[in-house]
């Protein structure tokens, strides 16, 4: 079937803390469209709702375009197959999050001609960006009390597919296993520039990139599809970045706080910026920026525990030496066992 004999329908979820106020809608181009919220809900919940929603509302077959990983790849990769299998358990024999809005998602998907397709949020996609915007009205209205439905969840979902909206504190984050079958997840951590040649290209920085690309290249060639999660600091976060696009591999920018680039130098903004922009997703874990340095210093060591947490396996570029990275490191070798790679940027 083309096309042009599907109703397309664009769907996207957001919400203000998570769990907070947060909102849903949909919009077929040119055509129909409606929102909603919920008082105390998650960015997930609400991305799935948006879809459920439009399933509901519109007849015959259907294409929904969707920012949401979580949402696209539930059904691009077939995870709702084993979750049924399994009797609503994940790979991980864990109760699958959300089960009550993926459940009558998945049976009408069942019983409806309806294809999922992702599209990047904030892209200047005409549609996603109208969706996102019905999304935030219902935000808005459930902030206020106005036409909120009831959406509360006692699963608390990590941020991911959100282009960036939603934002969590540590304290609201779900463990690996709560989110259902997912591709495999690196982190990469390291050193800052002047550790690794400088701020500017130079031979080291280089050559680490170059290495980088090398081993997720291999571990993409072992595990299948993998992504990359990189904080985009300056120095091997950035690096992790750019050897993930050179390698094939797609990486998602996780942000302690909004902005973190706006003190930089114009031209490390506009490096930082180019590589956001290169994200299949980005997570922001806080609203709130510090005021200081050791609010922003707490503010990171929360990220980097989110990232491993999140990750499957992580990357660490260290000399050794002794810094911050050596509580890094140690703490990643609580969280992941062998499944971490100590990157030494001298024998690149």
């Amino acid at each position: 079937m083309t096309d042009s004999q599907r109703t397309v329908v664009y769907t996207d979820g957001a919400c203000s803390g998570n769990p907070g106020p947060g909102g849903w809608g949909w919009v077929v181009p040119d055509g129909e469209a409606a929102f909603g919220g919920a008082a105390e809900t998650t960015n997930q919940r609400m991305e799935l709702t948006a879809a459920l929603e439009a399933v509901r509302a519109l007849p015959g077959p259907l294409k929904i375009v969707s920012d949401s990983t979580y949402v696209v790849n539930c059904f691009r990769d077939s995870w709702w197959v084993g979750w049924l299998k399994r009797d609503w358990k994940n790979s991980q024999k864990k109760p699958v999050a959300n089960r009550d809005i993926w459940e009558p998602l998945i049976e009408l998907y069942q019983q409806r001609d309806v294809e999922f397709e992702w599209v990047k949020g904030h892209s200047g996609d005409r549609w996603n960006d109208r969706a996102d915007e019905l999304a935030v009205a219902g935000a808005e209205q459930a902030k206020r009390g106005v036409g909120a439905s009831s959406n509360d969840s006692d699963d608390d979902e990590a941020l991911i597919g959100d282009g960036g909206r939603g934002t969590a504190d540590a304290a609201d984050r779900a463990p690996n296993d709560a989110r259902g079958e997912r591709r495999r997840r690196v982190a990469v951590l390291g050193h800052r520039p002047p550790e690794l040649g400088g701020y500017d290209n130079n031979p080291i920085s280089a050559a680490v990139e170059a290495r980088l690309a090398q081993i997720l290249a291999a571990h993409a060639e072992l595990h299948g599809e993998i992504e990359v999660l990189t904080g985009l600091q300056l120095g091997a976060e950035q690096l992790g970045a750019q050897a993930a696009t050179n390698a094939g591999v797609d990486y998602v920018a996780v942000l302690a706080f909004p902005d973190p680039a706006a003190r930089w130098p114009k031209p490390s903004q506009q490096r930082f910026d180019a590589l956001l922009d290169k994200a299949i997703d980005v997570v922001v874990l806080s609203t709130k920026v510090p005021g200081s340095t050791a609010e922003a210093a707490k503010a990171f060591a929360g990220r980097d525990r989110w990232l491993l947490a999140e990750a499957d396996q992580a990357i660490i570029v260290w000399d050794g030496s002794r810094s911050p990275l050596s509580t890094v490191a140690r703490n990643a070798e609580k969280a992941l066992g062998d499944d971490v790679w100590i990157l030494d940027p001298n024998d690149c």
